[in-house]
């Protein structure tokens, strides 16, 4: 027979949510890196964004800052000593008041006991710890005060310990001395190594309402303890000297008619040991505000919070080496936060985990790197963003490389036929069109119209050698075109690669030098402080990659923002001159000319105004049989696109 258990609600991931939708995370990882950012730096930022409806930990640091303000302005951390001298001042008139009544010399000795106390208020509640009072009602203040402190400075160590001990008994306090010394016998034991999780379990047993937190082992209790100890010194040492001298003399006398002052100051010293990463220096803490004066355990409980939240927002920010989301502490995100921050957190763990579970991030935590996928996925959102419709099936360039001819081999996929189509016809689509349609009659026969026809597609033979020349150069960088002109690379060989494989894509970079960019390269390619435009290089490695394919169509396309101030030597190092020498000029119309000799007109993306760059390319378009284009300067990619797909419908033609 089956059963089913039932149970509350918990907190937690749906275990029947789907898996994790990451490609709008790529997307914006991909903008980052589009913008020069390494992988390692793109994720980060990632992160502290956040994605779609997933807040980022810049967010999580918000909230840490706003809960840092409220915990500021609870009140002030004098309120204990507040407390007890109102109680203190009461209980002294209402003896006075009583005195009053008799007219007896004891009356009057008593009077002058009361006018003596010390102004110190430790010191007062220490000579009137052994004072008979006359009147019922004074001693009943007092010991209301004598209450409130032991609770006070209970709660100031164990937190939630006042409420707990409210109107409790001496079998209550009995019952504390009880605990701390079964505490110190436990920290004791595993000190000497014989300390068990069955002895935490049996001391939870018997004395874990003292501890709301509920730990799940002698670790985590001792943090606790320790986080609270070291917030109680700091109270300390946010109070003025003669504040601090007078709570120090209460707390000494408290825990001393309650039989703890031993056991605290042991408990004390053991947990300052084994936490000394903590900050037990009893330095002021972070000023209060506030008018209400807050009680020993509620001002410990307020620095402590001030404590963890400063720890909190030190992961939050992320700024040290080997930084992760592992460390987050996620039970303070809960304690600090709620429940859901906790949740906002999971989601981006599950982000950083997902990106790596599904194929788009592989390398270490510290130095992670982008897959072909994740590359791929870039450029594709590139070419979406940049392009637009402009190789959308129905337009020019949309189908990849298919068309009109009875030549080429067939694709699998269908179009409809028009007239002049020379592609051969589909008989099983065309027949199927026709019956679809109803077009049998009472004989079986099926009546064709022209509609039904269909064609199929084939892929064509002819190819083209598409090199894309990018400008990286410094100026690039600090007119802000860099990022477009990066978008454009990656755009253009994602639609190369994918929509007309048989093409040959080279992308070149250059600045001083020239160099190929691969796919993989041009995602980690970053902006460098390098003077020099050389063109001159970068048409010979185009010239090269031209003449491995000599077959092809050549399609040669120039983004740049200047004229050539750079070109190779005959020994292979780099010339750099500004204004730009006559060499250079020289140098780089050479290789122009043997771009014509190949049959290959240059496209040249103009992305600056400049009268010597555009001077220097009009001759370039006039002496190579090209053109001279001028783009939106920061988002060139739709022109070079547009471009590329005219010329290459050409070659299709």
């Amino acid at each position: 027979m089956e059963r089913f258990r039932y149970g509350p609600y918990q907190w937690g991931p749906d275990p029947l949510a789907p898996p994790y939708e990451v490609r709008g995370a790529v997307d914006d990882l991909g903008r980052d890196v589009m913008d020069g950012a390494r992988p390692s730096d793109a994720l980060r930022n990632l992160l502290r964004r956040g994605t779609g409806d997933t807040p980022g930990l810049d967010d999580l640091l918000r909230q840490v800052r706003r809960r840092r303000e409220e915990a500021q302005g609870r009140g002030r951390l004098d309120g204990t000593l507040d407390r007890v001298r109102s109680l203190l001042d009461r209980a002294i008139g209402e003896e006075r008041a009583a005195l009053g009544e008799d007219p007896s010399d004891t009356a009057r000795m008593r009077e002058t006991e009361l006018d003596t106390l010390p102004s110190d208020t430790s010191a007062a509640v220490r000579e009137l710890a052994g004072y008979e009072w006359r009147s019922d009602t004074a001693r009943q203040t007092f010991e209301e005060l004598r209450d409130l402190l032991r609770r006070e400075v209970l709660d100031s160590r164990f937190r939630g310990m006042k409420e707990a001990l409210r109107g409790g008994t001496e079998q209550d306090h009995e019952r504390v001395r009880s605990m701390v010394d079964a505490l110190n016998a436990m920290l004791d034991a595993d000190a000497r190594g014989e300390h068990t999780q069955a002895d935490f379990e049996e001391f939870m047993a018997e004395y874990g309402d003292f501890f709301p937190d509920s730990p799940r082992n002698l670790d985590e209790l001792v943090d606790s303890l320790a986080r609270r100890a070291a917030a109680a010194r700091r109270l300390m040492g946010s109070l003025t000297p003669e504040q601090r001298e007078e709570l120090r003399g209460l707390i000494e006398q408290t825990t001393a008619e309650a039989g703890l002052r031993e056991s605290l100051d042991r408990l004390s010293g053991e947990l300052r040991a084994r936490r000394p990463d903590l900050d037990w220096s009893g330095e002021s803490a972070a000023p209060m505000d506030g008018s209400e004066g807050l009680g020993m355990g509620d001002a410990t409980t307020a620095l402590q919070d001030l404590a963890d939240l400063a720890d909190l927002e030190t992961a939050l920010q992320q700024g040290y080496p080997g930084a992760g989301l592992d460390d987050i502490d996620e039970e303070a995100v809960r304690r600090l936060l709620g429940r859901p921050a906790v949740d906002d957190l999971a989601r981006l763990r599950a982000i950083e985990r997902e990106l790596r579970d599904q194929g788009y991030l592989r390398g270490s935590a510290n130095r992670p790197q982008l897959t072909p996928k994740a590359v791929r996925r870039l450029g594709e959102t590139a070419l979406r963003e940049l392009g637009g419709d402009l190789t959308s099936p129905g337009r020019p360039g949309g189908h990849t490389a298919a068309g009109a001819g009875a030549s080429g081999e067939p694709t699998g996929a269908t179009d409809t036929w028009t007239y002049g189509d020379e592609r051969p016809i589909d008989a099983v689509r065309t027949l199927s069109n026709a019956v679809a349609r109803g077009a049998r009659d009472s004989g079986g026969r099926v009546r064709i119209r022209p509609d039904d026809f269909e064609v199929a597609e084939t892929e064509r033979h002819d190819a083209a050698a598409v090199c894309l020349l990018v400008d990286v150069s410094y100026s690039m960088t600090t007119r802000d075109l860099w990022g477009g002109a990066k978008q454009t690379a990656m755009a253009l060989h994602s639609l190369v690669t994918t929509r007309f494989p048989r093409d040959a894509v080279q992308v070149v970079g250059f600045n001083d030098y020239a160099r190929e960019l691969s796919a993989d390269t041009l995602t980690s390619l970053q902006p460098e402080h390098v003077q020099g435009t050389n063109l001159q290089h970068a048409l010979l490695l185009a010239g090269r990659h031209l003449d491995r394919h000599p077959d092809f169509v050549p399609i040669v396309l120039v983004v740049t923002d200047g004229e050539p101030t750079a070109h190779l030597e005959r020994d292979g190092t780099t010339s750099f001159s500004w204004p730009p020498s006559p060499q250079t000029a020289e140098a780089t119309l050479v290789e122009v000319d043997r771009m014509t000799a190949r049959g290959a007109a240059l496209s040249v993306f103009m992305l600056a105004n400049d009268p010597r760059l555009e001077e220097f390319v009009n001759h370039v378009a006039e002496r190579n049989g090209g053109r001279v284009l001028r783009p939106d300067p920061t988002r060139p990619g739709a022109h070079v696109i547009r471009d590329y797909l005219t010329r290459r419908r050409r070659v299709a033609s």
